[in-house]
């Protein structure tokens, strides 16, 4: 029998025909995206924004607006509309980007600017271009806030660093700076349909009957844990996620990935209780072997079950060698993508569909540059009370001090517990008792 990746390959030269150029494959990472907002009653994709706050009166929207559409003519990825055609997901390639700076409505009496960009970025159109600037005055501040909003499916972690210097870069330019010429745009866009290619042939080298033997064995025992969501239990007037942060001293070189996820082990005991096995997904991998570093979403999504009880191995501090084990097996089989790992599992009997009770994405500090425009260098900032995709969501910077958030559903999981959870996770990456205040 064809592998997933294998017959989605066949579909979709079939669909695109001569239209290679304006239809293009999407990875297993991409193809998670988009199914997942196919199956959202709201169409809702993610996003992952960025923002940046500037003294006010340093931001020219005309010349940002010139700077951003230079930039997303430069990637194949951010000129491109993720779409389902005939039920296959492709990116449809935009001869011309259209990335405007949009100024949202005023704030209303008693709002704040980032209530102002929370109902920009609700209001997002799936129809409309994957790359987006908004600009929001701060008066209180006297400062503008800019957010830099990216569609998930068509950007993942490792190129945003890459699209904030670009942005800068694009800026510093002369406000009449050409677009690519169109033979630079096809150079690109071929290279970009060749790292989507390696990224496919990598899949489907990966789907074997031995790797889909060992995840139905691996993830055999998770089951969704999460409560599902109650609309009604968010207070009035409420943001729908809540947030908690923390800054904590570093670690000697910094807490492995696998001492992570034993620390969110912590949190998923306090949100979903003891002896539970429950689905921790991460973003891992990258662009394959030879292919031109191009901007686009090539992170696979993995899944830990993360067992919250007291076995062995699973002693209360993090890093663990039961855990370590674990995850270096699982890194063995990562190219296999998320859709045909779930089919592996459901196949074996498993009543896990896919859902994720919590996400953990980590970042080097280093590889997290300022946004400069013309000389000025932009303060990132959060704006919390988003909607989030899963139930619970950490993020982690490690650095000369780890920064820690968590976010969460209020529709799924209360305050109280939530901040339990952030009270354990936080307890579990301390190195000893000296918290950076």
């Amino acid at each position: 029998m064809l592998s997933i990746t294998s017959q989605y390959l066949a579909r979709y030269r079939r669909l695109a025909g001569d239209r290679s150029d304006t239809l293009l494959p999407v990875t297993g990472a991409q193809r998670r995206f988009v199914l997942v907002r196919a199956l959202d009653p709201t169409g809702r994709p993610d996003l992952v924004p960025m923002f940046f706050a500037f003294p006010s009166g340093t931001i020219d929207p005309e010349r940002l607006h010139a700077a951003a559409r230079r930039l997303a003519a430069r990637h194949t990825a951010l000129r491109s509309r993720p779409t389902v055609v005939r039920g296959i997901p492709v990116l449809s390639v935009a001869a011309d980007p259209d990335v405007g700076v949009t100024r949202p409505a005023a704030p209303e009496p008693g709002e704040s600017p980032a209530d102002a960009l929370r109902r920009a970025l609700a209001s997002w159109d799936a129809q409309g271009p994957s790359l987006r600037l908004f600009l929001v005055p701060d008066e209180e501040r006297e400062e503008d806030v800019l957010a830099v909003v990216l569609d998930h499916a068509v950007c993942d972690g490792r190129s945003l660093a890459r699209i904030v210097d670009e942005l800068g870069a694009a800026y510093a330019e002369e406000a009449a700076g050409s677009l690519p010429a169109p033979g630079e745009a096809q150079a690109e866009l071929d290279a970009y349909r060749d790292a989507v290619l390696g990224q496919l042939a990598a899949e489907e080298k990966a789907e074997t009957p031995e790797a889909a033997a060992y995840w139905a064995d691996r993830l055999r025992t998770l089951h969704t844990h999460a409560p599902p969501p109650r609309p009604a239990r968010v207070p009035r007037g409420a943001n729908p996620s809540g947030a908690a942060q923390a800054r904590l001293a570093a670690h000697d070189g910094g807490v492995s990935f696998p001492g992570l996820l034993d620390a969110c082990r912590s949190a998923a005991r306090e949100l979903y209780g003891p002896d539970r096995a429950v689905p921790l997904g991460y973003p891992w991998g990258g662009r394959p072997a030879g292919a031109e570093p191009v901007v686009g979403c090539f992170l696979n999504t993995l899944v830990f079950p993360v067992d919250t009880g007291h076995g062995p191995g699973q002693g209360p501090g993090p890093g663990s060698e039961a855990t370590a084990d674990a995850w270096w097996d699982d890194l063995d089989r990562a190219d296999v993508p998320f859709d045909a790992v779930v089919a592996a599992v459901r196949s074996a009997g498993s009543g896990w569909t896919g859902g994720l009770d919590g996400l953990l994405t980590v970042d080097d500090d280093t590889r997290r540059p300022p946004l400069v425009l013309d000389g000025v260098e932009g303060r990132e900032v959060h704006v919390d009370g988003r909607p989030v995709r899963g139930p619970f969501a950490v993020s982690v910077t490690q650095g000369a001090e780890i920064r820690l958030r968590m976010v969460w559903d209020r529709a799924v999981l209360d305050d109280e517990t939530a901040h339990r959870a952030f009270d354990a996770l936080t307890q579990a990456l301390r190195p000893s008792d000296h918290a950076v205040q």
